[in-house]
């Protein structure tokens, strides 16, 4: 068992920012229309303030309404076989949550009112993605529970650019 001294965390703040590694982006997704089949893609582009190029038809000419806390929806890579074992099924797919993006090896809540990066693209977490009715439909009967939890977080596009597979997670020092 570890022993932590007095130069270790102390505060709730500094333990939410003691993360110890950067995470990975694993996979990249979007919908051209609200109820179409997800798409999985090799690299995507984000839009400031408005999202992933081509998700639910966006354009560099979209307005936004509203806050727009929910541009883009991450899953941590982790939590997939959790959601798998509480739904009672074999494997769960990044194209059944309907997230745009899953990243391994840190955890999303951490990322959740902070800023950071992803390739080219300054994220900032806006809240807690929770599941919608949908998960019923795709993961069948309990859906929606087994994602309570899980589901991830939604996020801002504060610096646009290019986001492949493989790149790096890391949190910005400030928001």
């Amino acid at each position: 068992m570890a022993f932590f001294g007095k130069d270790s965390p102390q505060t709730i703040q500094e333990l939410r920012s003691a993360l110890p590694r950067r995470g990975r982006v694993e996979w990249l997704g979007l919908r051209p229309t609200r109820r179409a089949e997800v798409q999985r893609l090799p690299e995507v582009q984000m839009l400031e303030n408005i999202g992933l190029l081509g998700d639910h038809g966006k354009t560099p000419e979209t307005r936004l309404s509203g806050s727009g806390k929910r541009q883009v929806t991450l899953v941590q890579a982790e939590h997939l076989p959790v959601i798998a074992a509480l739904a009672g099924l074999e494997v769960v797919t990044p194209e059944l949550l309907r997230r745009n993006v899953v990243v391994s090896g840190i955890a999303l809540l951490a990322l959740k009112d902070r800023r950071f990066r992803l390739g080219q693209v300054i994220l900032e977490g806006t809240g807690e993605c929770h599941p919608c009715s949908r998960m019923e439909e795709n993961l069948g009967p309990g859906g929606y529970n087994a994602v309570r939890g899980h589901g991830g977080i939604t996020a801002r596009v504060i610096t646009g650019g290019r986001v492949k597979v493989g790149d790096a997670v890391q949190v910005m020092d400030s928001a």
